[in-house]
């Protein structure tokens, strides 16, 4: 089996204090992957590893076939600045930069494939709206339309879902049963276990070092829940505890 990324005692960190420990294991190319774990598990710092915006305390991101600027990635809602002066049109056109450079002419074709990728995700209308106006669903529905033209084998969502509205949830877990059934890598942050159980066959189970990797079913057992919780809840009263005896 061909892998697209492989993690070798990998630990990452800010600042030299690491926030992921020794993980090691493989994502198989085509791979549809949840990352779960408790609150300051590790699971955005580990997509920040991978799209090259951290880089390793120690060990080893091996990535096949693409590159980290290459690697389509989704942050969180809540680092995307919504007051840019940017409208949705042109936001959803930057997926094209990889392409067509900063400067690059978007002729009939580009425009053509910007207007498809917005009507994919239903905003077809909302081409002139500043992206300052938006719902939260429509946020989202906007970036996804930027995935779209990104074109990229290997995808990271964080935290995709996170308030917004069941319609929309239901919409964008098509696209991503989509590039699935093109054999592209997604791997995506999630909370919501009954989505991961229904829609992301495998699960790396973290807590600040990985607890399971394995199919759904078998990583999100209680037992393995229940040790994710407590492995974080003794890191960060051990971590407390470090502080005030400083």
């Amino acid at each position: 089996m061909t892998f697209a990324l492989r993690f070798s005692d990998l630990t990452l960190g800010y600042e030299r204090h690491p926030a992921i420990h020794h993980l090691t294991g493989e994502v198989p190319a085509g791979d549809l992957l949840a990352v779960c774990g408790p609150n300051g598990a590790g699971k955005s710092t580990l997509l920040k590893g991978i799209v090259g915006i951290l880089s390793p305390l120690d060990g080893t991101i091996e990535r096949v076939g693409v590159g980290p600027r290459e690697i389509a990635y989704l942050p969180q809602a809540a680092d995307i600045d919504r007051s840019f002066p940017v409208t949705v049109y042109e936001l959803v056109s930057t997926g094209l930069l990889r392409e067509a450079g900063l400067f690059g002419r978007i002729g009939r074709g580009e425009r053509t494939r910007i207007e498809d990728a917005i009507a994919a995700v239903g905003l077809t209308g909302f081409e002139g709206r500043s992206i300052g106006t938006l719902s939260g669903g429509q946020m989202q529905r906007m970036l996804f339309a930027r995935l779209l033209l990104q074109d990229s084998p290997v995808i990271l969502l964080d935290e995709p879902f996170t308030a917004i509205d069941d319609k929309t949830t239901s919409d964008l877990l098509g696209l991503i049963g989509r590039w699935h059934s093109e054999k592209r890598t997604v791997i995506a942050v999630l909370h919501d276990f009954e989505v991961v159980r229904k829609h992301f066959p495998r699960t790396l189970l973290l807590a600040r070092e990985k607890v399971a990797w394995d199919a759904t079913q078998n990583a999100l057992n209680g037992e393995n829940l229940l040790k994710a919780r407590r492995m974080v809840e003794a890191f960060d009263t051990a971590a407390h505890a470090c502080e005030r005896a400083a």
